[in-house]
């Protein structure tokens, strides 16, 4: 009877054991993503390097950057995930994608050296970088080639980084007819004709930009990443109105009260948030180190961190797509010209204006692609500091402090990045709301790629 005991007693504790370890919650077995962390700081090197060559980078634009970081997340996965024993390649499932060089059978492979030569290659093709900035990145190149190569032979040395650089090549061919191939070249077209009458975009008196034209006009027929994202309906914007009793007014009017009341925490918010391309690196370069704060603050090992970088980046890429297709089908006008017009002559918003329409806001639909294809990853609470910009000097024209800020989930800080922009005056509630509803859709359809074997 004692052996029995014994017995039931051990099959239940194996039992027990068995359903904690196999029969975990999703979030749970998204969470165990800790490897080799030292390989996966080549590819939070790599982001960071890329957000410096971008920095401040004339003709740099949040359409543009949000592309660049697309097709740079994808050749780093594309770069590693043939030596991973849990995810697979996901190019196959991509909008128009064909084949990408696979690897020789039974030979060997450093996945951070092909990563490293990927990364470095593919960066320079998206670019018209100065001589200096090359320097930096061939700098970058050649640092981690060395450390990684101590332990190797010459011919996995070789073999690795002509992995990378093929796998480069193959997708830097395939985005040359997406549309956007060089966009940083034709920022502000002069064959658009701009549209005109009530309720229609002016450029802004307070601007990011000297531009008289609205910024990328066709970016928004340019071609997704994922099929399904094209798919996308636009939404229905209020109609507009002057009315004092309609909802646009009402939209608007909000705007006004908000910007004459903003708390020093409220500017706050509106600094942080504000991405000019001109003074950092857009806002989904904002995004791009948001998942490396994600990676570093998760101990992610290689393979996961490439993933990361590949979501966000095709997540901000597609983003901006869809954005833009609202942007430019209705060309609606920022609160700056409603106001003055219909409520006070004398307004002058918060935050200087970008140099096209209003609505979706692009700040919200690229920050809830970034929360959701995170949230993907990493699950729906994950307590980060956002650091992006904390070594920014305080902005003495706005007289405003860029202070980190702390959140419990990606989505909580998708929500804040939307808000911002209300707070800014630069956009009504329902061009957040809006936006934010298309970036979860655009991140939900990221997230169903089977990334995973």
């Amino acid at each position: 009877m004692k052996n029995f005991i014994r017995f039931s007693y051990i099959l239940g504790l194996f039992t027990l054991v068995f359903v904690i370890t196999y029969c975990k919650p999703d979030n749970d077995e998204k969470i165990n993503l800790q490897g080799d962390v030292a390989d996966s700081e080549a590819a939070t090197k790599w982001a960071d390097m890329t957000l410096r060559a971008v920095y401040r980078l004339a003709g740099n634009t949040p359409t543009y950057c949000s592309r660049a970081l697309g097709y740079l997340g994808l050749t780093m996965y594309e770069s590693v995930v043939q030596g991973s024993a849990t995810h697979q390649s996901v190019f196959k499932q991509l909008n128009n994608a064909t084949t990408l060089p696979q690897i020789e059978s039974n030979k060997g492979y450093n996945w951070v050296l092909a990563l490293n030569a990927g990364q470095s290659l593919m960066l320079k093709k998206l670019y018209a970088f100065s001589a200096t900035t090359k320097a930096s990145i061939d700098s970058l190149e050649a640092a981690l080639e060395k450390q990684h190569s101590a332990t190797e032979t010459a011919d996995v040395i070789e073999r690795s980084k002509k992995f990378g650089q093929n796998v480069a090549e193959a997708i830097f061919l395939w985005s040359t007819v997406d549309g956007g191939f060089e966009g940083y070249l034709r920022n502000f077209p002069t064959d658009y004709v701009v549209p005109t009458g009530p309720g229609k975009w002016l450029p802004p008196k307070k601007s990011q930009s000297k531009s008289q034209l609205p910024l990328h006009p066709y970016w928004g027929t340019n071609r997704p990443f994922v099929a399904t994202n094209a798919a996308i309906p636009v939404p229905e914007i209020i109609p507009y109105s002057t009315n004092r009793f309609s909802q646009c007014y009402a939209q608007f009017l909000e705007i006004y009260a908000k910007n004459i009341s903003l708390t020093e925490e409220e500017k706050e918010i509106g600094a942080w948030w504000s991405d000019d391309p001109s003074e950092v690196y857009s806002p989904p370069g904002h995004s791009y180190n948001l998942g490396t704060i994600a990676v570093r603050t998760a101990k992610a090992n290689l393979t996961v961190a490439a993933e990361t970088y590949a979501r966000v980046g095709l997540g901000v890429a597609d983003a901006f797509i869809n954005c833009w297709k609202a942007k430019y089908k209705y060309f609606s006008e920022r609160p700056s010209t409603y106001v003055r017009d219909n409520i006070d002559g004398t307004f002058v918003q918060y935050w200087p204006e970008p140099p096209f329409p209003a609505f979706i806001s692009g700040h919200a639909t690229q920050g809830a692609a970034t929360a959701i294809v995170l949230g993907g990853i990493y699950g729906d609470v994950f307590s980060f500091t956002d650091n992006t910009h904390e070594r920014r000097e305080r902005d003495t024209a706005q007289n405003v402090d860029f202070k980190p800020r702390k959140f419990k989930s990606f989505w909580e800080a998708a929500e804040e990045s939307a808000y911002s922009r209300f707070l800014g005056g630069i956009h009504t509630r329902q061009d957040n709301n809006h936006g934010l509803a298309v970036g979860r859709q655009v991140g939900n359809n990221i997230n169903v790629l089977n990334w995973r074997k």
